[in-house]
């Protein structure tokens, strides 16, 4: 192999940037020529493809998103896209492509290894919802802004006396609120991964405030519902002043955390020697501390869970 590709697709994550800098280095220290494509399979369907070298990808490695920019594409979703994309790639004599990218951009490397091309899939997102992994790139930087802002949230709960539902991103997966929440001391958590009962949650509100408590946490994650409509059902039921902030699009931006930038470094680096050795449709991970990779059908074959024992512990925390 003497020529590959990167490319990032999907939601940005902090790291990203890490990681197109350690294929690319990683790539030339190998003699290999290395291809940047821009807007994810969107650019590789229009050929938006330029040689990258070391200068490329210098003073990168600590900005948030992707300098390859990003995108979603409907269209490579078809036979018809799929083909276009593997044609450019073979216009361009690339041998290898390295997908940096969440669910989505692994179903795209998951059809290009189906038609033969070699391809491996690095995690990128800040919803760390990919088996396989113990964690994704961008998922430690996205924590702690989370945490960051609840912090910020947390000092005027406590000057105004108020019940606060925050809202937080993690697509269908409930980790970033689950680690947030752990980690601020959240009265209450709701995630997708497990049932919760109103009731209870109103009741836990209620004691606490015949006990003094004069404010309130409540992390919601995005798959679990709506933080507005959670908000007023609490307001509703419980007649407390309920503020709800919905944190957005912030969580998704940022320097990424020195976590995140190692991360990055090793799971780039990593799928470069796998393409060396002859591998393709694997997906690049790190489990108990150590690197490792799988068949790219067993891990989106696989659906995502979260650690129960945390979700059980913060319970217990927040009596």
């Amino acid at each position: 192999m003497k020529r590959i590709g990167v490319l990032t697709s999907g939601g940005d994550s902090p790291g990203m940037n890490a990681a197109i800098r350690a294929v690319v280095r990683k790539a030339i220290y190998h003699d290999l020529e290395v291809y940047g494509i821009s807007y994810g399979y969107a650019g590789l369907i229009a050929g938006d493809i330029r040689k990258m070298e070391l200068g490329s990808v210098g003073d990168i490695i600590h900005r948030g998103g992707t300098m390859l920019y990003t995108a979603r594409c409907e269209e490579f979703k078809t036979l018809e896209g799929q083909k276009k994309g593997i044609e450019q790639l073979k216009k361009f004599g690339i041998e290898g492509l390295v997908v940096i990218g969440g669910d989505g951009s692994y179903r795209g490397a998951q059809k290009l290894t189906e038609h033969g091309f070699p391809t491996i899939g690095v995690p990128g997102t800040i919803d760390n919802d990919i088996p396989g992994t113990d964690y994704t790139i961008g998922f430690d930087t996205a924590l702690n802004t989370v945490i960051d802002a609840i912090d910020k949230i947390r000092d005027t709960a406590t000057s105004h006396e108020r019940t606060y539902v925050i809202e937080v991103m993690g697509r269908h997966a409930g980790d970033l609120a689950l680690w947030s929440g752990l980690a601020d001391g959240a009265e209450t958590i709701v995630i997708p991964e497990a049932d919760y009962e109103m009731n209870q949650i109103i009741s836990r509100l209620e004691r606490g405030q015949e006990r003094g408590k004069k404010h309130s946490i409540i992390i919601v994650a995005e798959g679990a519902g709506s933080g507005m409509d959670f908000g007023k059902r609490i307001s509703d039921a419980t007649q407390m002043e309920t503020r709800v902030t919905v944190l957005g699009h912030i969580q998704r931006g940022g320097s990424p955390t020195g976590a995140d930038r190692v991360l990055a470094s090793r799971l780039g680096a990593k799928a470069v020697d796998l393409l060396l050795e002859g591998e393709a449709g694997r997906t690049v991970g790190i489990q108990n501390n150590k690197l490792v990779h799988h068949d790219i059908n067993e891990v989106l074959a696989q659906p995502h869970s979260v650690d129960l024992d945390m979700y059980k512990l913060s319970q217990e925390l927040s009596i």
